[in-house]
């Protein structure tokens, strides 16, 4: 099967978040297990659009989910490492939002993972997806949506 590269876009860079690996992280082969390394991109996500003054519940009026996920692991993290997690997000086309994050090793910036996420909003009326509110696309680009 090839593999194919997710590549992180630098130039849309959000936010940084320091994270740490907790005991309860660590799978049977002792090191971040797939599940706890979703939950930590999951808790920098939510600190990413709280920096640009938004929530995952409510995006320009609408709460969002997550469409599809995929992640490429680089390394390994163990209990206790610190870790930074960077989030991007590119200028937002149509009906997605699509969230890059980069897990690094705090000391050193040795990734750790790379993963890309696309969430979609969704209308509560009718459970159909929304064009991105142009209040959102104006708060990730950082003009505030004036």
């Amino acid at each position: 099967m090839e593999r194919v590269r997710l590549d992180f876009p630098e130039a849309a860079i959000v936010h940084r978040q320091p994270l740490t690996v907790r005991v309860t992280d660590m799978n049977y082969g002792r090191h971040l297990g797939h599940d706890a390394l979703v939950a930590l991109l999951h808790e920098a996500r939510i600190q990413a659009l709280a920096a640009l003054g938004l929530t995952e519940w409510d995006l320009g009026g609408y709460p969002s989910v997550v469409a599809d996920l995929a992640v490429q692991y680089q390394s390994e993290a163990r209990w206790p490492d610190a870790l930074l997690v960077e989030t991007a997000i590119p200028a937002p086309r149509g009906k997605a939002l699509t969230v890059f994050q980069r897990v690094c090793h705090a000391e050193g910036g040795r990734p750790v993972a790379t993963a890309r996420l696309n969430l979609l909003l969704v209308d509560p009326a009718t459970g159909r997806p929304v064009t991105i509110p142009e209040a959102v696309a104006a708060a990730i680009a950082g003009t505030g949506g004036s």
